[in-house]
């Protein structure tokens, strides 16, 4: 039984007792035996651990964890230290510079992002060691997207930062006018340089935020 400790878990309960999650769940529990899958099974749901429903301020949505050693922790786009930012992250943290002027971090933990409102959600929840998307048909996507539609329907205004394609497949669910979308391309090397760079989306979201008599994220308060 998965408990998440706050409002996630009424917000969930029938969710979790659905036949897809059940099915997913067996799926899971065979998988951590026999294989080496991130996050650790005890951090799978730390994006909904961390940032309770009412607290909501920016969601920000990933593909699936990353699936090397040490790497993904729950939380999108997120890693623990000492493992150093990957890529895509590094190029998040040159954007907030040249948007806000925040100093490049050391460390890739965005826990500090989670705890101010900030729901990190990946839209697959778990990974094979070394095999990006192997969860991708097990399940988790109709998972994440009733979470997605939750947060579509709460009344109280939310941001929702859609980056590359995967993200941006998602705006369809986000249909209530109170919230702020902005789409941009994937901070991946790939292509950050086709829109990323230069989106500006943190500066927009902190503007956002104050418009709504909301107090604006700290960017800069990187880890736990």
């Amino acid at each position: 039984m998965v408990t998440l400790g706050n409002s996630w878990d009424r917000l969930l309960a029938d969710e979790f007792k659905q036949p897809y999650y059940q099915r997913l769940r067996r799926i899971l529990a065979q998988e951590y035996r026999t294989r080496t899958i991130y996050p650790d099974m005890y951090d799978i749901f730390n994006a909904l651990r961390y940032t309770d429903y009412p607290a909501i301020k920016v969601v920000i949505l990933g593909q699936d964890p990353y699936h090397g050693a040490g790497q993904a922790h729950g939380l999108c786009f997120s890693v623990k230290p000492p493992t150093p930012p990957p890529p895509s992250l590094c190029n998040i943290f040159k954007e907030l510079q040249t948007d806000i002027g925040m100093p490049i971090p050391q460390s890739g933990d965005l826990t500090g992002w989670a705890k101010q409102g900030v729901l990190l959600l990946n839209t697959v929840l778990t990974v094979r060691e070394g095999q990006a998307n192997s969860h991708k048909e097990i399940g988790w996507r109709t998972f994440t997207d009733h979470v997605i539609s939750l947060c579509n329907a709460r009344e109280k205004p939310m941001a929702f930062l859609l980056w590359g394609g995967n993200a941006r497949s998602k705006a369809s669910l986000i249909t209530a006018p109170q919230h702020l979308v902005l789409q941009a391309p994937h901070p991946s090397p790939l292509s950050a340089h086709a829109g990323f760079f230069g989106c500006r989306h943190f500066s927009r979201v902190n503007d956002w935020l104050m418009s709504q008599g909301e107090t604006p994220i700290n960017w800069a308060a990187i880890g736990e």
